[in-house]
């Protein structure tokens, strides 16, 4: 999954797709180098991020997907409006990827069954500006699958088709750097709950912390493809990353691993 973010201020890439044009192009970048699905994202979630206007949000990101699915590529959108995705999902996603998990907007899980589109539910304990306050567990892995699992049941009541759902620990949300890397560690644990894993640890801060001083941003996509082909081993569904050419051949080198293994 490659991420686009049509936002201006994005930890990860200061608001360089925030033009709609620009962001297209990125987007087939990233396909051309391999990524299989693209979220598009119009609000940013980094740590004290305040929300966007919903019209706003509306306005980056529906004609992006538009052009994308045009194009016959398979987008996915990064919102927790359930305005967004509905919006999002007429214009050619087949995927709504909500780091909430419908606790922002309580009409999310009526609008996701009555399109049919995927949905990732992601571990969530509230808003960016208060996220980091939130990040107090006795057992990171057993609370966070817990409070997923209670998110699956409380999604498919409301109708949502349990095939549907993907499940996502949220890694960076309300989680210090010792919580990122326990629930990778144990990722096992989340999937006993019987449904696709997606890992999102592309460019986070508890990677950063494993380079020296102030490194760019982009120093950390190595350790990232490194957790992604880790990810992949342990049997997550799918991983969302900024640089997909390195992630997609690191993932290469397993498989070719893996097939070396059974030959």
């Amino acid at each position: 999954m490659g991420v686009v973010n049509v936002t201006p201020d994005s930890f990860s890439d200061g608001g360089r797709w925030f033009d709609p044009e620009r962001a297209i192009e990125h987007a087939l970048e990233l396909s051309a180098a391999g990524a299989e699905l693209l979220d598009v994202g119009g609000e940013s979630t980094r740590p004290g991020a305040a929300r966007v206007d919903p019209d706003e949000e509306l306005r980056r990101v529906v004609p992006v997907i538009a052009e994308l699915a045009r194009r016959g590529l398979r987008v996915s959108v990064d919102t927790m409006r359930a305005t967004t995705a509905a919006a999002a999902v007429e214009a050619g996603a087949e995927l709504v990827n909500d780091v909430s998990a419908g606790l922002a907007d309580r009409a999310m899980a009526e609008i996701v069954a009555a399109s049919g589109a995927r949905y990732v539910a992601m571990h969530w304990r509230g808003h960016s500006d208060r996220m980091d306050g939130l990040a107090e567990y006795h057992d990171v892995v057993r609370e966070v699958r817990d409070e997923l699992a209670a998110r699956v049941d409380a999604l498919v009541a409301a109708g949502v088709d349990a095939s549907r759902i993907v499940l996502d620990p949220g890694l960076g949300f309300a989680k210090r750097a010792e919580h990122n890397w326990q629930l990778l560690a144990r990722l096992d644990e989340l999937q006993a709950l019987g449904l696709p894993v997606l890992v999102g640890a592309s460019r986070k801060r508890f990677i950063g912390a494993l380079l020296p001083g102030d490194a760019p941003v982009e120093q950390r996509d190595l350790p990232t493809a490194v957790v992604s082909v880790l990810s992949a081993q342990a049997g997550a569904w799918a991983v969302r990353v900024h640089d997909v050419a390195a992630t997609r051949l690191a993932l290469d080198v397993l498989g070719a691993w893996q097939h070396g293994r059974r030959g």
